[in-house]
């Protein structure tokens, strides 16, 4: 392969040369992980295995529950765990002066 002498380039022919290194470097990771599957698959195959029986089964993406943290006293069916943006009738209290201790449970 050629050397490319990028000290004399003018800035548009570094600009594209940059894209272009950049898709050839997704390119090669993508062909490099599955170059990688293919080998991990065969192995596994061999050894009469699956690729879950190796990892583990199906991965879940949500986890559990969580408990719920604030409760409105007007109304005991307004909850927030704590997590995420607060609620509306949070926000509102709030503005109002009260405290988030005042709905902890």
């Amino acid at each position: 392969m050629a050397a490319i002498n990028v000290d004399k380039l003018p800035l548009k022919e570094l600009l594209d040369l940059e894209t272009r290194v950049k898709k050839a470097i997704v390119t090669a990771r993508e062909r490099e992980r599955a170059e990688v599957r293919q080998e991990m698959m065969a192995l596994a195959q061999k050894r009469g295995l699956s690729i879950a029986d190796v990892f583990g089964g199906t991965r879940s993406s949500k986890g559990g529950k969580v408990a719920v943290k604030y409760r409105n006293p007007d109304n005991p069916e307004d909850t927030w765990t704590g997590r995420g943006r607060q609620p509306k009738w949070l926000v509102a209290a709030l503005k109002k002066g009260s405290k988030i201790d005042d709905f902890a449970l």
